[in-house]
């Protein structure tokens, strides 16, 4: 059965890919179109929706922190995005944390 969290999934990896094409387009239009008529109709059922695409990584850090609690068995295209607007934000309001974060990663 399609869920919304699996839709909001779907979303969230086509709304993180770093080239999208037409393809993702309609693959964004589609899931999108589902999710707004997702539950209109009792009498519609959903069927369950095969894919051969690989399962996206699921992140499966241990750690102690709310953070690590938030993320733990998300998707990293659902994560990733959020993280990345984070880095944005934290470059123009702390530039030094931004630098020692990414000196880190480097």
């Amino acid at each position: 059965m399609i869920t919304d969290q699996a839709l909001q999934e779907a979303i969230a990896e086509c709304h993180g890919e770093r080239n999208p094409n037409a393809n993702t387009c309609m693959k964004l239009a589609a899931y999108y179109t589902i999710r707004d008529h997702l539950g209109e109709s009792d009498n519609a059922p959903i069927l369950p929706v095969r894919s051969f695409a690989p399962a996206p990584e699921v992140i499966e850090w241990e750690g102690d922190s709310e953070f690590a609690q938030a993320i733990r068995g998300r998707s990293v295209s659902y994560i990733m995005p959020i993280i990345d607007e984070l880095m944005a934000t934290l470059q123009v309001v702390h530039p030094k944390l931004y630098n020692a974060v990414m000196r880190r990663l480097d």
